[in-house]
């Protein structure tokens, strides 16, 4: 009965600050691109944010970006996208944010994933997917996850 206490405890707290996340439909975008606010009204973790960053089953960033500081630990690093190393020393943290969660609002006609949408995609036909297409999707990654990005592309510094 503890366990399932406990259990019942800790969905109501993820509930909880999963609640203050900005759902991606009401994401307030500025002239540029840029974001403002916290997605999750948490702040993110860099080391996190690392994990997201190089894992190819969550972000896969480093399918197209590279960081030198990565290298050791991280294989094949990309370079379709820019070297990410120095990120923040030439954006604000509202600017990665905006360009992590969707950088088609910032750089028209990039390949780069829209990480934080959940409408307005061309969908291939059902016979070349594995599921039915419907809308709205679930984002790539969560409001935490960009966050944490975020955070870890913010110390990335020359």
């Amino acid at each position: 009965m503890r366990v399932i206490a406990a259990a019942v405890g800790l969905t109501l707290v993820a509930t909880a600050a999963s609640s203050d996340a900005i759902a991606p439909g009401n994401v307030v975008y500025g002239e540029y691109g840029e974001i403002e606010a916290s997605l999750s009204g948490q702040a993110g973790d860099p080391t996190e944010g690392r994990k997201v960053f190089s894992s190819r089953s969550l972000g896969n960033c480093v399918a197209c970006h590279s960081v030198s500081e990565m290298v050791a630990d991280v294989q094949w690093h990309g370079n379709v996208g820019p070297s990410l190393d120095g990120v923040a020393d030439r954006w604000t943290e509202a600017d990665v944010r905006g360009i992590v969660a969707n950088a088609k609002n910032v750089y028209d006609g990039t390949i780069m994933p829209a990480f934080y949408k959940t409408t307005g995609y061309i969908r291939p036909g059902e016979g070349f997917t594995t599921k039915p297409a419907q809308e709205p999707l679930a984002p790539l990654l969560s409001a935490q996850q960009i966050e944490d990005v975020v955070a870890y592309l913010m110390t990335l510094k020359e």
